[in-house]
C-alpha cells in the first residue's frame, strides 16, 4: 500500500473519532489502493461494502482535507459512486 492510503486512513480515522457509521464502505483511490471503512474504524485493504467511492488520490484527499465538496466531486465526475446513496450520505455527514 502507498503513502497515500496511510494518510487517508489516518485522516479518516481522526474525522471519525467519538462518531459512528452504522455500516460499510470501501474507498478506491485509484492506482493507490483501497480503504475499507467498517463502523467508526477505516483500515487499510478491502472488504465486502454497501457503498465504493472511487476517485484519484488527489480528488479523495482535497475532500478529506475540507477542499472539496463531496457532493460536487460527485456531480462533476470526480467521484464515482457504485451501490447505497443512503449509506454514502450518512458517511458524509460523519465525515462533516
Amino acid at each position: 500500500m502507498s503513502a497515500v492510503v496511510d494518510q487517508a486512513v489516518t485522516e479518516l480515522n481522526r474525522r471519525m473519532a467519538g462518531r459512528s457509521f452504522e455500516g460499510t464502505a470501501m474507498f478506491v483511490l485509484t492506482g493507490e489502493g483501497s480503504i475499507f471503512v467498517d463502523g467508526g474504524e477505516a483500515r487499510k485493504g478491502e472488504g465486502p461494502a454497501e457503498v465504493t467511492l472511487t476517485a484519484s488520490p488527489e480528488t479523495f484527499l482535497d475532500i478529506l482535507q475540507g477542499n472539496l465538496d463531496p457532493t460536487s466531486a460527485f456531480m462533476t465526475g470526480r467521484l464515482a459512486l457504485d451501490g447505497d446513496m443512503g449509506a454514502a450520505m450518512k458517511l458524509a455527514s460523519v465525515l462533516a
